[in-house]
C-alpha cells in the first residue's frame, strides 16, 4: 500500500537526522527526496537551507516534476531538485539521497580525472541491490559540478544512460548521490557506499606494509 505524504515526510526527516549524526549532511548540506505519486510525478523534498539535524516532517515540501512547490510552504526546495527528478525518471527510483561526507568529497576530487572510481572485492558490496558476490566491480561515475542545474541534470541523465549498472554517482568536490526503489533501499545504498568510500579513502592514505 503506498505511503501517504505525511508518512514519507516523517521517514525523510528521520533518515536526514540519522545521516546528520554520522557527519554525512552537516550544516545545511545534503538533500533527500522520495516519490509520493508517479502520475503526475510528485516528490517529497527536503527544503533549502535547513539543518538536517533539526529537520522535521513539517519542513518537507511537495514538489512537481518541474521542482515547483505544491504544498503550503514558504520555503524553497533544494536547488538540486532537478537532479533528484532526473534520477527518478532515469532509474525509476522511489527515493534519492545526496550526502556530503568528508570521504566522498575527497574521493570525488582525487579520482575526477579518471571519470570515476571503482570499488572491487569488498563484502559490503553485497549490500547493493542485485549484487550477489564480493567479486563485483562497482563503477561510481564522477561528474563535474556546476551551478547550472538544468545543464547538470542533463549531464546526470547522460552519465546514467552510459552506466546502467551504477548505484550512485559523485559530483566533483561536492558529494554522493544514490537511490533505491524505496526509502529503505536508498538508505541502505548510502550506508554501504559511504562505508566503502571511507574504506577506500583510508586505505589509500596508508603506507604499504613491508
Amino acid at each position: 500500500m503506498p505511503e501517504s505524504f505525511d508518512q514519507v515526510a516523517a521517514s525523510l526527516a528521520s533518515i536526514a537526522r540519522g545521516f546528520h549524526a554520522r557527519g554525512w549532511v552537516i550544516g545545511t548540506s545534503g538533500n533527500l527526496s522520495a516519490v509520493v505519486d508517479r502520475e503526475p510525478l510528485r516528490l517529497a523534498m527536503s527544503p533549502s537551507g535547513v539543518d538536517k539535524g533539526e529537520l522535521s516532517a513539517e519542513h518537507i515540501l511537495m514538489i512537481d516534476e518541474h521542482a515547483r512547490v505544491l504544498s503550503d510552504h514558504r520555503a524553497k526546495p533544494s536547488d538540486e531538485s532537478p537532479l533528484h527528478i532526473r534520477v527518478v525518471k532515469e532509474r525509476g527510483a522511489g527515493a534519492v539521497f545526496h550526502t556530503h561526507s568528508i570521504w566522498n568529497t575527497i574521493l570525488s576530487d582525487l579520482y575526477a580525472s579518471d571519470g570515476g572510481l571503482e570499488i572491487e572485492g569488498y563484502e559490503m558490496l553485497k549490500g547493493l541491490e542485485g549484487v550477489k558476490t564480493h567479486v563485483h566491480r562497482e563503477w561510481v561515475p564522477i561528474i563535474e559540478n556546476s551551478q547550472d542545474m538544468a545543464s547538470l541534470a542533463e549531464n546526470v541523465g547522460d552519465i546514467l544512460g552510459q552506466h546502467q549498472p551504477a548505484h550512485a554517482f559523485l559530483l566533483r568536490r561536492h558529494g554522493l548521490y544514490s537511490w533505491g526503489n524505496d526509502l529503505a533501499q536508498a538508505r541502505r545504498h548510502v550506508e554501504v557506499l559511504e562505508f566503502l568510500l571511507e574504506a577506500l579513502g583510508r586505505t589509500s592514505t596508508m603506507k604499504p606494509r613491508l
